[in-house]
């Protein structure tokens, strides 16, 4: 996982879920790509951004998924911040509404690594970026 620029590891007992590609006759142009989601215990469902996923697992008895263009900013007003630095697909794949912030509350997650090393995880000392 060190090849992984930002791994994110969800609370125990979360999954994920990615809904399936739209299938059409006519051509969809700038739509993004289908919206992947990280599922919690009682069905609460968070968004991520599909088009930064390079890597996403759930067997371990938690959700963890991997961005490649995505940077972990630290804290801001109580919840974790995340900024895409950079686009992984060609502009016209992507949605021209998607997001550039990131935002999770802390205790939807269980740590998070930046190449390999942790950044951060609750009640450790905050990283310094």
């Amino acid at each position: 996982m060190e090849d992984v620029p930002l791994l994110i590891e969800f609370a125990p007992q979360t999954s994920l879920y990615r809904e399936r590609d739209l299938v059409s006759q006519l051509p969809i142009v700038r739509n993004g790509p289908a919206g992947t989601f990280v599922v919690f215990p009682g069905g609460v469902r968070v968004s991520l951004p599909t088009d930064q996923i390079v890597f996403a697992d759930d067997t371990g008895g938690c959700a963890r998924v991997g961005f490649g263009g995505m940077s972990f900013a630290g804290l801001e007003e109580g919840l974790l911040i995340f900024f895409r630095v950079h686009d992984l697909h060609p502009e016209e794949q992507l949605s021209p509404a998607r997001s550039h912030k990131m935002m999770l509350e802390p205790h939807l997650v269980s740590s998070i690594r930046v190449r390999g090393r942790i950044a951060w995880s609750p009640g450790g000392p905050p990283a310094s970026h």
